[in-house]
């Protein structure tokens, strides 16, 4: 994880951190807004080739937002994307649900951001469990050439 952040140039942090039930409580754990926690997402695209197996892309989506299917769909110009399950995450990246972050990834997907967080220091997955990767979203985005735009919307309550 080190070396890959070091190749491309980024200053990252990684921190131990207990499980945490909650965004709240992680939040709380890492001294943190949940807006501050990005949650690395693996999407499943269609190939265009119809037959093949299609690609993967990284979308990042801070706490307390949840993907919009349709602004992201209208953005990579598919009418179909999709959550992999997990063992395909896993053979995708890497990395399991939960640590799965564009930094060390077995393949370099597309990397799309949601617009709120540029200008933050935000905290990812980090590879692992119990642990955090803290970076600044502006130089992840530059490494990584990603892609930023409105893809989001706030997430319904949970009862």
């Amino acid at each position: 994880m080190r070396e890959a952040a070091a190749a491309r140039g980024l200053d990252i942090e990684i921190r131990e951190r207990p499980a945490a039930r909650s965004l709240p409580e992680a939040a709380e754990l890492l001294g943190i807004l949940p807006s501050g926690i990005v949650k690395t997402l693996v999407v499943k695209r269609p190939s265009a080739n119809s037959g093949a197996e299609g690609d993967y892309l990284f979308a990042l989506v801070p706490g307390g937002r949840a993907i919009s299917w349709p602004k992201l769909r209208a953005l990579v110009g598919v009418n179909k994307l999709r959550l992999p399950e997990a063992d395909l995450a896993l053979a995708a990246t890497g990395y399991e649900r939960g640590t799965i972050v564009p930094i060390g990834s077995t393949t370099d997907w597309p990397v799309y951001a949601d617009d709120t967080i540029v200008g933050q220091r935000i905290a990812m997955g980090a590879g692992s469990h119990g642990f955090s990767l803290f970076v600044d979203a502006d130089d992840l985005i530059a490494a990584y050439g990603a892609t930023v735009a409105d893809i989001s919307v706030p997430e319904e309550p949970r009862d």
